[in-house]
């Protein structure tokens, strides 16, 4: 049961869900240098490992100097049942978004709304975040370039419905802005500070927008 607890409920495709050394990969998932990671957008599943009968707990005495994989839980990432569901969520104004960038522009990032809540989207629906709704402060230096880039997953919240194409989206609070993004090597990056990943292969830093961890 603890290990439920420290894995997210919900993942996005490249998404870290902890290390083989605690999980068998399941369904959804993919290992790259000795963790697991989200291959997909869905819900995270946790499966127990069957116990054992009796009489194979003498045999456990002789071969567990070591975890074998039946012992280990195995993580699956599970496309949500709601995306089977007839019913299509729309984001509100108020919503937090989880959204792919999908292209920038001088004056604002285009954006494919994945999750709304804690549901994930049967369509995508096109958002935008607009220069002066990047940041609460300095808006007059901020620059697009220089907080997202195409392929970051963003955490924003919805502030208007917009025109007929597009929702209109914030990250101008310390919670919200880039969660997941990947270097221009290819390579999953951390963030360092509110404005900074850093590339772990390359050592490399890019600018973000970042957002503060929950």
């Amino acid at each position: 049961m603890a290990t439920t607890s420290s894995s997210p409920s919900m993942a996005i495709p490249g998404q870290f869900l902890g290390p083989i050394s605690k999980f068998q990969p399941g369904p959804g998932t993919h290992i790259h240098e000795s963790n697991l990671y989200s291959s997909l957008l869905g819900v995270v599943n946790i499966t127990q490992p069957a116990k054992a009968p009796g009489p194979a707990k003498r045999l456990n005495k002789i071969i567990n100097t070591q975890t074998t994989p039946a012992e280990l839980p195995t993580i699956s990432v599970l496309r949500s049942a709601g995306s089977s569901d007839k019913r299509e969520v729309l984001p509100e104004v108020g919503n937090i978004v989880l959204c792919r960038v999908i292209r920038i522009m001088p004056r604002q990032a285009v954006v494919a709304i994945l999750i709304c809540g804690d549901t994930v989207l049967e369509a995508e629906w096109q958002g935008l975040i607009r220069v002066q709704d990047v940041r609460a402060t300095e808006k007059d230096r901020v620059k697009i370039y220089d907080s997202f880039r195409p392929g970051d997953i963003v955490r924003a919240e919805v502030i208007s419905l917009g025109d007929q194409a597009s929702y209109y989206l914030s990250t101008a609070r310390n919670e919200l802005g880039v969660i997941m993004a990947t270097s221009e090597a290819g390579n999953t990056m951390y963030p360092v500070n509110w404005k900074e990943y850093k590339d772990p292969e390359t050592g490399l830093s890019e600018p973000r927008k970042v957002a503060k961890p929950y």
